[in-house]
């Protein structure tokens, strides 16, 4: 029986080649500014002192902002926390100052603006602690690959497995290039914004390879590269739905949430987009590349006459 698609019949496979290039330079730009510029990362991983201070009355940013620089602390983190009179700030380490001195520094030029601020928390971060989480959320990204490689190629086949990884570095690579080219802070949030990426694109990417798979055993005419084309084309509109729903959720979240999770809602927003186009092309491409064939997709055939389901 051969399927008939009655959704959208658009040539994706037949541009892989520009989705290739196209991929190429953006890999290239992520990698150079990794290389060059580096993540500026936040003192979740740097080290350094987190003051937190309540004021009776709501207190514009700005205002803090203006009474730190004065100060001296022009790189300081300022954010609410909670409320408009709640007031979160994060120090970098200073060699020549103790990270008790430096807080109550801060907080002293906090209470210029109003003498009935009070200090809510003092949390220092030591450099040693940050190298721990620069390695932790490495290996912890170095364990998802490896997780999914090994269950896609159970569930698929390996050729799938391949594919799969590449299309999730891919996006990974271009998340933290991002991020490292307008050097916007890379902390906790972001990291497990990326591990969440990692999530998000394995799975428009499992439901692309299911109707391959589908279609590879059902359509007995045809070559791969049609087949593939043919399963996109019948999966687009929902990977189309689901990513644009998701990033209304993350719109929002980004423009109201404050910029406590503007990090976080700013990396999945990059994940999300380069994830729905690395899902069409990346994933695709890589199987078309490795040569799959029907042959590799089709159930085996049990000794007692079955068909086993696998791959």
């Amino acid at each position: 029986m051969q399927i008939i698609n009655k959704g959208t019949h658009y040539d994706l496979m037949g541009k892989r080649s520009l989705a290739l290039v196209f991929s190429g330079v953006l890999l290239l730009i992520a990698l150079a500014a990794i290389i060059v510029r580096g993540l500026n990362f936040g003192i979740d991983f740097t080290g350094g002192t987190l003051v937190e201070v309540g004021y009776p009355q709501a207190v514009e940013l700005s205002v803090v902002r203006d009474a730190l620089n004065q100060d001296g602390f022009g790189d300081a983190v300022i954010q609410h926390f909670g409320t408009p009179r709640d007031v979160l700030v994060r120090l970098a380490p200073r060699d020549d100052m103790e990270s008790a001195v430096l807080s109550d520094r801060a907080f002293s030029a906090m209470k210029g603006i109003d003498p009935g601020a009070d200090l809510r928390r003092v949390e220092f971060v030591g450099p040693q602690v940050g190298d721990e989480l620069t390695e932790d959320g490495g290996l912890a990204m170095l364990y998802a690959l490896i997780g999914i490689l090994i269950y896609v190629g159970l569930r698929f086949e390996y050729r799938f497995a391949v594919g799969s990884v590449i299309a999730i570095v891919h996006d990974v690579l271009i998340t933290i290039g991002f991020f490292a080219l307008f050097q916007v802070d890379f902390d906790l949030p972001v990291l497990a914004a990326v591990l969440a990426v990692i999530g998000y694109s394995l799975n428009d990417t499992i439901v692309v390879f299911d109707r391959i798979r589908e279609n590879f055993r059902k359509m007995r005419k045809g070559e791969a590269i049609g087949i593939i084309n043919t399963s996109v084309n019948q999966t687009l509109s929902r990977t189309l739905i689901t990513s644009g729903t998701t990033l209304l959720v993350l719109f929002a979240l980004f423009l109201f949430g404050g910029e406590i999770i503007h990090g976080f809602a700013l990396a999945l927003i990059v994940g999300v987009v380069v994830g729905t186009y690395s899902s069409i092309y990346v994933a695709s491409s890589s199987v078309i590349s490795m040569g799959v064939s029907r042959a590799d997709l089709m159930p085996v055939q049990k000794e007692d006459g079955g068909q086993d389901e696998m791959p």
